[in-house]
């Protein structure tokens, strides 16, 4: 369903006069007072005139660039505070500021059970209690003591050592303690594979891991032999306290153990030896969405510039702020998102995608989510889980009776208008979003998008319905996260802001794929990210591999990303396009796989969706994992029989799902040839765990082609 519909010109009269005769009744006050006080009002300023402004400026005055923020044309900034260069001092800085303010905040587990489904699946449901917090001076202390614990067991300066476990304090307790002590930290994603895991270790040649209970005995305990280099385990759970039955050459420490060994040792053995900003921090290994992860060498310097990009783009950031932290800190959007936090004295209390709402997978119903206790005012979230969030509610509204539902659109599209004209609407927000802004706790006030394409209709639900803006950012792994983020008075979709005061941008031709940087209307080519949060290179590669590396003339080193943007008039970079999603077809058309994928998601009967092609053939083909709620509902009005597996496989369902894509791709102006000709539906969802998505919830295009291999045979070879 489409928010904006024609409604009855009536109906669209009486509620603005319902609005406008209840405001001067009632809210003219508070509108007043919103007004003079923030500013959005109408007499200081509109934002929209505000959205006009130039973020950005060519500071050569070519199309091309380099572009810069305009508040960092003379020169890009590159810290937070003045003489703090290196990530031990940063977090040193802000405990001595905040030492009793709470920091880390995790939740206690009072109950859990099993609880078996409709299909016979059983699934684990928790009952979570509070938070219960620690605050920064007992974080820095913890930090303290198992860096120094860690010196005791033989890890060594500018040495690696590798930290595999889930999103959760102990990794950033853990982390800390390695900048402190200038040992390199080595990143895993939690859901790698065993190859994936094992060729992370060896390469870095750790001797010591930092992880959980469950990955040691589900994923580490099975490879152990494999990596012989490795001689200490550091298991952050507090039980078990011994560890029988692994390998004789590999002791199994608990992380308070190493704590308390920190605690007591010779100091002049365990002294620290601060890191210099050009020493590496973090090795991250990416997700492996295109093969084998790659270490991505980043040293204190490039994060703290990255980090201080960031900053400087979320409005009024201070230690009164909450963030909510449950995307993979092995991500650099989220051991970014929370150094920033740590930097300004924030809180972050920790969550998971399985217990963020009341209504997630894990949380027994009639407890409480995360984001309900918690209430965090800051967010970052990937397009994936926005995009749930977003048909979730949308289902709903779809279920209201007439009246309900067309005063949620009269009420969605009335504040769509008032915040192109930069205004406020307290009521609306009261009356009709107060109930959606509660899924995430009521207080949010920013948030993040990052690590893909954001969908404007996703984007236009979330800063309507959740009452705050959505700063859609761009960045990678090679740029620290960092490159750009729209502001907040920004409500424009499709584009990702302006570069930060930390970087700057510029656009190189591509002459096969038709993007130069003399097009009109705008400047088109591959975007190069400049700056000091460049990072160093990828660990222990080959020399092709450093090729997207360059330093200029002036000794500006820049990354060639691969994906394809073009610069508005007022400094904004919008996406269009990625060198390696680029299929070019037999009859000679290129097909953008993402921009293809990105399009179709919009369809209510898409929960998600893998374009593919090659150039032996003329058409497009997709595999999608259908919403199960409106697939069913399909199946029911065409009487269709089945279980959801039946229906999947059923040409049926597959020919009435194909319709609708299509219908929904040409709505969306999708050319003839960019729409998948034919599909194959997947009853099971694509996971991290399934090994499909990475931790981001990118495609893995190559495990899905190998997953579908039999049907892309089977599509084209009926043709």
């Amino acid at each position: 369903m489409k928010l904006k519909e024609d409604l009855n010109p009536m109906l669209l009269l009486l509620f603005h006069l319902m609005v406008w005769i209840y405001t001067f009744i009632t809210f003219l006050p508070s509108y007043v007072l919103s007004w003079v006080s923030t500013p959005q009002g109408g007499f200081q300023g509109s934002e929209a005139e505000r959205a006009k402004r130039a973020k950005a400026i060519s500071s050569l005055g070519r199309p091309e660039g380099p572009y810069r923020a305009v508040k960092a044309v003379k020169r890009l900034v590159t810290s937070l505070h003045p003489g703090l260069y290196t990530l031990d001092k940063i977090f040193e800085y802000t405990a001595t500021r905040f030492p009793h303010r709470d920091c880390l905040g995790t939740r206690k587990v009072i109950s859990e059970e099993d609880e078996r489904q409709s299909n016979g699946k059983l699934f684990k449901k928790v009952v979570l209690g509070e938070y219960r917090w620690l605050s920064y001076e007992d974080v820095f202390k913890a930090a303290c003591q198992l860096g120094s614990g860690l010196a005791a067991l033989g890890q060594r300066p500018k040495y690696n050592i590798a930290i595999f476990c889930e999103t959760r304090a102990e990794w950033i307790i853990a982390a800390q303690a390695c900048f402190m002590y200038n040992f390199r930290l080595v990143t895993l994603y939690s859901t790698l594979g065993g190859p994936a895991i094992t060729h992370g270790l060896n390469e870095t040649q750790v001797t010591h891991i930092i992880t959980s209970k469950e990955l040691l005995e589900t994923k580490l305990k099975g490879i152990l032999t494999e990596v012989p280099k490795l001689q200490h385990v550091i298991v952050v759970d507090s039980r078990p306290t011994s560890w029988p039955g692994y390998a004789n050459s590999v002791s199994i420490h608990n992380m308070t153990a190493v704590q308390a060994l920190g605690a007591c040792s010779d100091k002049a053995a365990c002294e620290r030896r601060p890191p210099r900003p050009s020493d590496i921090a973090v090795i991250m290994y990416t997700s492996g969405s295109t093969g084998i992860p790659k270490g991505v060498m980043i040293s204190h310097s490039n994060i703290i510039a990255g980090i201080t990009g960031m900053a400087e783009r979320i409005p009024n950031l201070c230690e009164e702020d909450t963030y909510i932290g449950y995307l993979p800190l092995a991500h650099v959007l989220e051991l970014s998102a929370e150094l920033v936090c740590v930097s300004h004295g924030c809180r972050i209390g920790y969550s998971s995608p399985q217990t963020l709402a009341d209504q997630s997978s894990k949380i027994k119903k009639g407890s409480k989510g995360d984001t309900s206790v918690l209430q965090p005012t800051l967010m970052a979230a990937v397009p994936e889980i926005m995009d749930r969030i977003y048909k979730n509610v949308m289902a709903k509204v779809e279920a209201m009776n007439f009246v309900q539902r067309t005063l949620f659109i009269l009420a969605y599209n009335y504040k769509l208008e008032q915040l192109a004209k930069g205004y406020s609407t307290p009521l609306c927000d009261m009356l009709v979003f107060k109930k959606v802004r509660s899924l995430l706790g009521g207080r949010t006030r920013v948030l993040l998008s990052g690590g893909a394409p954001l969908s404007a209709a996703t984007q236009r639900f979330m800063n309507v319905c959740f009452c705050c803006p959505v700063g859609q950012g761009y960045g990678l792994t090679e740029t620290c996260g960092a490159g750009t983020i729209s502001e907040q008075w920004d409500y424009s979709t499709g584009r990702v802001g302006g570069p930060l005061v930390c970087c700057e941008i510029k656009l190189k031709d591509w002459a096969e794929g038709g993007y130069h940087s003399t097009d009109r209307p705008y400047p088109r080519g591959e975007i190069l990210v400049g700056g000091p949060n460049v990072t160093m290179g990828y660990y222990k590669s080959e020399d092709k591999k450093q090729e997207d590396f360059t330093v200029d003339g002036n000794g500006q080193r820049w990354f060639c990303t691969g994906d394809i943007g073009e610069i508005h008039d007022d400094g904004c970079l919008k996406i269009i396009d990625r060198k390696k999603d680029l299929v070019k077809l037999q009859a000679g058309e290129y097909v953008s796989l993402g921009k293809v994928e990105a399009v179709l998601k919009n369809c209510p009967l898409v929960d998600n969706i893998c374009a593919y092609a090659n150039s032996n053939e003329t058409y497009v083909i997709g595999f999608v994992v259908p919403n199960q709620k409106h697939f069913l509902a399909l199946a029911d009005q065409f009487g269709v029989p089945g279980s959801l597996e039946e229906l999947c496989n059923s040409e049926t369902m597959e020919e009435l799902v194909l319709k609708a894509i299509t219908e929904a791709a040409l709505a969306d102006q999708l050319e003839r040839f960019e729409i998948p000709h034919k599909i194959r539906l997947s009853p099971d969802p694509w996971t991290p765990e399934t090994g499909l998505v990475t931790d981001a919830f990118k495609l893995k295009r190559t495990e899905l082609k190998t997953r579908y291999q039999e049907d892309i045979e089977r599509m084209y070879g009926g043709k």
